[in-house]
């Protein structure tokens, strides 16, 4: 699950650093340490226990004046830590995020290589936002790699975004079938912000090789800031897959942040499953590289078998959530 207010955190970091940076060309290393400990609970199942890592990296940043107004950036994001237990961590082991690209006032920005989706960026906010993370997201199924980006400037509050993700002969999938079949599935966003409002609507092609089906992937976010409230509501369809929508208030309150939100998909089948999930959150910012957390989610399913644990299954669950993080 993507950390979205790490990800902020670590954007204004690299950016307020970037004069510094350019003065010795040095690049700008940040990182940061998730702890989490979760209690489970699924009807029928049981319930467990755990101490886990949600999600620690470590990354280096770096960005160059190429020309007037032109600037030349990479990143590169290592994860995989296990920052829990040492005894079954090999330490850093995979990728998050990897790129080059330029970027100008004039024409926006242009990058290559493995990152967060031009789709994901512009509609999936719900579902993205937690820490911990429900089973409900979007069904796009564009990945984060072998991806082309570009973002446009701002005209007059609208500015758009296109990804193409190249699948070649050599790269693998999940359908040995399609193993080697050259792919070339894109994404299509239009942003349009104006005062207090944020609309977006997005299109994944949804042409890997191995996925569900070919059918494309529409979705909707709208969003709303009233000082320091953010409401924002996103919508989701799929042919033959299942149509998801979420809504989400946030809150924040000096160093604390409160926020409430509702997800809800229904299956694009005969008979039409339904699976919901209300998560609650708390988070207080200690200082400006530390905050803790606390989240409860509450999920239900028409699907006997939606939520599993220890080997046996139920349609209702119950996660009680507290973390840390430490980010620099």
């Amino acid at each position: 699950m993507k950390k979205t207010l790490i990800a902020s955190a670590i954007a204004v970091a690299a950016c307020s650093s970037t004069a510094l940076a350019a003065e010795g060309n040095m690049p700008t290393v940040y990182g940061n340490i998730q702890y989490v400990v979760k209690h489970a609970n699924v009807d029928g199942a049981g319930s467990a226990v755990e101490h886990a890592d949600n999600g620690s990296t470590l990354g280096v940043h770096h960005e160059h004046s190429i020309a007037s107004g032109v600037t030349g950036f990479f990143k590169l994001e290592l994860e995989g830590i296990n920052a829990d237990d040492k005894a079954n961590s090999s330490g850093i082991d995979a990728l998050d995020e990897a790129y080059i690209g330029i970027k100008g006032d004039s024409f926006g920005q242009i990058w290559v290589g493995s990152d967060d989706s031009t789709y994901e960026r512009a509609v999936d906010e719900v579902a993205q936002f937690h820490e911990v993370g429900s089973d409900i997201g979007f069904d796009y199924e564009t990945g984060e790699g072998d991806l082309i980006q570009y973002a446009s400037p701002s005209f007059g509050g609208l500015s758009v975004g296109v990804a193409v993700q190249i699948n070649g002969d050599g790269d693998s999938s999940p359908s040995s079938d399609k193993i080697g079949r050259n792919s070339f599935p894109f994404q299509v966003a239009a942003l349009y912000e104006t005062g207090a409002i944020e609309l977006a609507f997005a299109v994944d092609s949804n042409d890997s090789p191995g996925g569900v089906n070919n059918e494309n992937s529409y979705g909707l976010r709208g969003s709303y800031n009233l000082d320091n409230l953010r409401l924002t509501a996103s919508y989701e369809t799929r042919k033959d897959v299942a149509d998801t929508m979420g809504l989400m208030g946030v809150y924040t309150l000096g160093a604390s942040q409160f926020a409430l939100s509702y997800q809800l998909r229904e299956e694009d089948t005969a008979a039409g499953d339904q699976n919901d999930t209300v998560i609650l959150q708390a988070l207080h910012n200690l200082s400006d590289n530390m905050y803790v957390y606390l989240e409860g989610y509450l999920s239900g399913s028409d699907d006997a078998s939606e939520y599993t644990l220890e080997g046996a299954s139920g349609d209702k669950q119950s996660i009680a959530a507290v973390g840390a993080v430490y980010y620099f």
